[in-house]
């Protein structure tokens, strides 16, 4: 077999792959008898044409056939003997092959493209982290929540309030008041007050009792043009939040021992919260600071496959709703184009400093997150004697070990960013 590789940019290559009939004889000879089986000719058994008439009759088709079942064998060869691993399905092209002759056929195909690291230096990549400054208002926000998941909803007689919640249908209508079939959403929630259902709309539902209408209007589509809508009103409940005494304290945590201790608890709850989105958002800046500095590139193959794998991961969970596909495309390719970019580098760094993680290290995370959480250490335990569960925590302790060494060669600006500023950017 003569085989020619030739590389026509960094991601895209072309092999040629030529065989002389000596290599082809036993194959093409086999696929004829296998080819004769089939074949029902008058004056014959079934199965038993003799070759010379086969050949005959059908060489055209013989070869042809033979080409189509052959190629793809000829191609993996060729790659094992060149040791080369495609990312997509290759492009065969120039195909030649006749009886007592040689085949010959070319496959262009991408392939991943190495990262090339440079050489670190410390304090080379810079990056900001941030310190989040939390207060009490985060406390009570998060014990309102707890407060809002025991709540006991009443119905309102007396017409709706700010803060009051609406069960309603939704009718879209065009200009002129004519319900548009299709376009109706039954029995939502609406909180007066609350996002869209604040402004001129909040106005609108102020007062408005069960059996009760009113129009608003509805932002939709990526310009966020205003549609209008009928409220058609079922009935108006209020939200009764219990009191923050001892028997509710102990409801959220058997084993709080006063309301101090356990606003006290929230509030570590929360800081280590921050503190892991710190991290994380630490972690990032330092990945992205180096896909800057690299630049590596990717075949465009393995973004496709990417986006592919993105859009059934989003039919499962539509659960067979219609799905604008090229929408979906659009929204994810720029985070697709930049997770390969850091698979590449983070390859690159794996190989270079030959980064692994032992069997050890894996029992030693999942007994920390058992300790973490006593009272789900079944289900944990459970759940990572899955291999495939357990490969999830080798990969994010290989990440690790990776930032970890990248933070040798980092310049770290802190920032500090206050959660009050937070709560007004969500307002």
């Amino acid at each position: 077999m003569d085989i020619n590789l030739k590389e026509i940019n960094s991601y895209t290559q072309e092999m040629t792959v030529g065989l002389e009939w000596s290599e082809l004889a036993d194959d093409f000879n086999q696929f004829i008898v296998k080819f004769g089986k089939q074949i029902k000719m008058p004056g014959f058994r079934p199965g038993k044409v003799p070759k010379p008439v086969l050949m005959k009759q059908f060489l055209p088709l013989i070869e042809s056939q033979f080409v189509e079942d052959n190629v793809q064998k000829y191609y993996l060869t060729a790659l094992q003997e060149k040791d080369v691993n495609p990312v997509n399905k290759a492009e065969i092209k120039d195909l030649h092959f006749h009886n007592n002759e040689h085949f010959n056929f070319t496959a262009v195909f991408e392939v991943e493209v190495e990262a090339k690291l440079p050489e670190l230096k410390k304090k080379s990549i810079k990056v900001e982290k941030v310190k989040y400054i939390t207060d009490e208002e985060d406390i009570n926000l998060t014990i309102d929540d707890m407060r809002r998941s025991r709540a006991e909803m009443r119905t309102v007689e007396d017409g709706a309030k700010e803060g009051d919640f609406i069960l309603a249908d939704l009718q879209k209508i065009d200009e002129s008041g004519v319900p548009i079939i299709g376009e109706k959403l039954e029995k939502r929630y609406i909180k007066i007050g609350d996002g869209i259902f604040s402004g001129d709309n909040q106005k609108k539902l102020i007062g408005i009792k069960a059996d009760g209408k009113a129009i608003v209007m509805i932002p939709e589509g990526e310009d966020q043009k205003d549609a209008p809508y009928e409220i058609s009103v079922i009935n108006v409940e209020e939200q009764i939040l219990p009191e923050i005494n001892m028997e509710f304290v102990k409801q959220m945590d058997p084993d709080a021992k006063d309301v101090e201790s356990w606003r006290n608890g929230i509030k570590d709850q929360i800081e280590k919260s921050y503190q892991q989105r710190a991290n994380e958002k630490f972690n990032r800046n330092i990945s992205d600071a180096l896909i800057e500095k690299i630049k590596p590139e990717f075949a465009p193959s393995m973004v496709e496959s990417y986006l592919d794998h993105i859009i059934e991961d989003v039919k499962a969970s539509n659960q067979g709703a219609k799905l604008e596909e090229e929408k979906v495309r659009k929204t994810y390719r720029p985070l697709s184009e930049r997770n390969l970019k850091w698979y590449s580098i983070r390859k690159a760094i794996i190989k270079d400093q030959d980064l692994q993680i032992s069997a050890d290290e894996i029992k030693t995370e999942i007994d920390r997150m058992v300790e973490e959480s006593p009272k789900q250490a079944k289900e944990i335990e459970k759940y990572y004697k899955k291999p495939s569960n357990k490969t999830r925590i080798e990969d994010d302790l290989i990440e690790k070990k990776i930032i970890d060494y990248l933070v040798n060669f980092t310049k770290v600006k802190e920032v500090k960013v206050y959660t009050k500023d937070l709560r007004k950017e969500k307002v």
